[in-house]
């Protein structure tokens, strides 16, 4: 179970990190991401990470969505020290999660994150962007 402070709740919310986050698919789930943002904070305080789910019916009846959902939120729970404060974060399963053991789920979203934390402005230095390497020696800025 996560705790309250770390639950996504609002309809608006999900769409932000949805819309405006980054994004990583796996077989199994996609994990949306919106770094260090909560729109409902004001001032200096830095509010917790808070994590949503997402289990449509193309993943099973209720009862294999609900085992989804609590799988996933023990996995996250585990996995919130990793997120910077103030995050947004959705788990969206896909339809093989209803089939997959706990093993799948832990792998594809550890990969998920790790993709999504690779690529955060806290681990990523100015000008290390492989997109943007800088003028070539001995060439011409393009």
């Amino acid at each position: 179970m996560l705790p309250t402070e770390n639950r996504l709740r609002r309809r608006e919310d999900f769409a932000t990190a949805v819309r405006r986050g980054r994004r990583a698919g796996r077989p199994l789930l996609v994990v949306h991401l919106r770094s260090r943002t909560d729109p409902h904070v004001s001032g200096g305080e830095v509010p917790p990470t808070r994590a949503g789910f997402v289990v449509s019916k193309a993943v099973g009846n209720a009862v294999i969505r609900n085992r989804v959902k609590r799988r996933l939120r023990h996995l996250v729970r585990e996995r919130l020290y990793q997120l910077p404060a103030g995050s947004l974060v959705v788990v969206r399963a896909l339809p093989g999660a209803g089939e997959a053991d706990h093993a799948e789920l832990v792998r594809d979203l550890d990969a998920a994150l790790r993709k999504l934390l690779k690529g955060s402005p806290r681990s990523a230095e100015p000008g290390d962007s492989p997109r943007n390497p800088g003028p070539e020696p001995g060439g011409r800025a393009q």
